[in-house]
């Protein structure tokens, strides 16, 4: 006897079909015994089996629970005084040039307590949660030191623990260069190669390893360095990429097969190629294109050229995407940067686990898979990319649970 029955609904399973890319099942029904999902299909092929609860949905649709694959959640203070800044016309490259930008991040987040830090977060995880995110990578990257660094990933494992969620940590072990290095950049590089990134390792603290690729951060040689220690530790890679200038980032991050790479409004052809050859997935953040004001897009266009799988996150931060909402990240995904609403779905469920690593677990509604699920109210799976900022599922499972 199955755990529970889903039934009466509609499904996107994200599982492609022939001529049916997003897997979509009308009047469905979906099994879930021991936390997973058992069987899922018409309801007239589950017909005849016994569960110890039935739960007809009124012909509601279920996705897979949300996949924010991008998120700097953990950090001291906020940063609303820049935020008037660049409505008064300062720029990205000014405000971190005038000791704003994530300096000022630093600086918080250091004077923080770890108990502060972990009720900041968990404020902000709520948020997502009731926003429909059943899977929520969290970077570190705002401590810049070892012991600093190391301590944020410890309060991520602590939210895993807490809350009903699953949580991806991520070291991002080159974000910004500590004042105290400005002449000393080898130095500094060398001490995340040679000791941050084996500890996180050691201490299993981090799935991944993940850089910032620009003009204003670390050189694509400064991050190559961080890659083979990321890869001399037996962890996946990850990159900021080609955000404010084309630096090669994608191809570089390609080079070494990472998971994503992210931002990508300066991608060209070349990167995209790369990508596409390694399998990267392209993670696009329309809240940081929203909150700078950008005016160049990445480039949709050339990614479905070359068929790499398009994720979207909200890349919360407290400088440049205070963004707390999946629903109007997909918004943004299809207004501003022309993304399908279908595309959109896919970009915040299968195509962000893609980006996780964690497509064999999350992603998709599939026997074997986690019961991560989502029960929304509405008419259309498009409407999901159509309201400004749905307020959030109906009913969200995590691990077949109400949650």
């Amino acid at each position: 006897m199955w755990d529970s029955l889903l039934v009466d609904c509609r499904i996107a399973t994200m599982e492609p079909l022939p001529g049916n890319p997003l897997g979509l099942i009308e009047n469905g029904a979906i099994a879930i015994q021991d936390g997973r999902i058992l069987r899922v299909g018409k309801r007239t092929e589950l017909a005849g089996f016994r569960a110890k609860e039935v739960v007809a949905l009124g012909g509601a649709w279920v996705t897979p629970g949300l996949v924010d694959c991008h998120t700097h959640l953990i950090f001291g203070g906020t940063r609303a005084d820049e935020h008037a800044m660049r409505r008064a016309g300062a720029t990205y490259e000014e405000i971190a040039k005038a000791g704003g930008g994530i300096a000022s991040t630093v600086k918080a987040t250091h004077a923080a307590s770890t108990d502060q830090l972990l009720a900041s977060a968990a404020y902000r995880l709520d948020a997502l949660i009731k926003g429909g995110v059943t899977t929520v990578e969290i970077k570190s990257g705002y401590a810049l030191d070892v012991e600093g660094e190391i301590r944020l990933l410890r309060c991520a494992a602590a939210l895993a623990a807490s809350e009903a969620v699953r949580i991806v940590p991520t070291l991002l072990a080159l974000h910004a260069l500590p004042p105290e290095y400005r002449d000393r950049r080898d130095d500094y590089v060398a001490m995340i190669a040679d000791k941050l990134i084996p500890r996180a390792a050691r201490e299993r603290l981090a799935t991944s390893v993940d850089a910032f690729c620009e003009n204003i951060a670390f050189t694509p040689q400064e991050v190559e360095r961080i890659f083979n220690a990321a890869r001399a530790n037996g962890l996946p890679v990850r990159l900021h990429a080609e955000q404010l200038s084309n630096q090669n980032g994608a191809a570089l991050a390609a080079s070494y097969k990472a998971l994503s790479a992210d931002h990508l409004e300066h991608l060209d052809d070349a990167g995209a190629k790369a990508m596409a050859k390694a399998g990267t997935v392209a993670v696009l953040l329309p809240g940081a294109f929203y909150a700078l004001q950008e005016t160049r897009k990445p480039p949709v266009a050339v990614l479905r050229k070359h068929k790499v799988p398009i994720a979207i996150a909200t890349d919360c931060n407290p400088g440049t995407s205070p963004m707390l909402s999946p629903t109007l990240t997909m918004n943004m995904a299809c207004t501003l940067f022309g993304l399908t609403p279908e595309e959109a779905v896919a970009g915040m469920t299968i195509n962000a686990a893609r980006a996780l690593g964690l497509a064999h677990e999350v992603g998709s509604i599939a026997a074997g898979k986690a019961a991560d699920l989502c029960v929304w109210r509405i008419e259309n799976l498009s409407e999901l990319g159509y309201w400004m900022g749905l307020p959030g599922p109906e009913r969200r499972m995590f691990g077949g649970t109400d949650a």
